[in-house]
């Protein structure tokens, strides 16, 4: 079971989950860039992390810190509702997967 999730998404799709997962008692962590800090789903998360500066690319694009932030924050898997790359082949990551390793040449 579930009991902590971190949400790769910002913005309203974001809030909506988050806002789920406390209806069924799931913890939630949002990542957020450089420039999304003070956004609504940062401060309605029970937890954030800053995975990288403003750009996209640099930041909600970066698959190793979104990987990285889900298993440092402990939480036992990452969800990406859309326009995440990750969100195409499995919404739902296991972090915990030993086939979700982040190479340390990445990180």
């Amino acid at each position: 079971m579930i009991k902590k999730l971190l949400v790769a998404n910002r913005g309203e799709i974001a809030v909506r989950i988050i806002h789920v997962c406390r209806e069924l008692g799931i913890r939630t962590v949002a990542v957020y860039s450089e420039a999304d800090e003070r956004a609504r789903h940062v401060r309605l998360a029970d937890e954030d992390i800053c995975i990288g500066p403003a750009p996209s690319a640099d930041s909600y694009l970066n698959i190793a810190a979104v990987i990285r932030a889900a298993q440092t924050s402990g939480a036992d898997a990452a969800l990406s509702a859309s326009g995440l790359p990750m969100s195409a082949s499995a919404p739902i990551m296991n972090v915990h997967d030993p086939a979700i390793a982040v190479p340390a040449a990445i990180m």
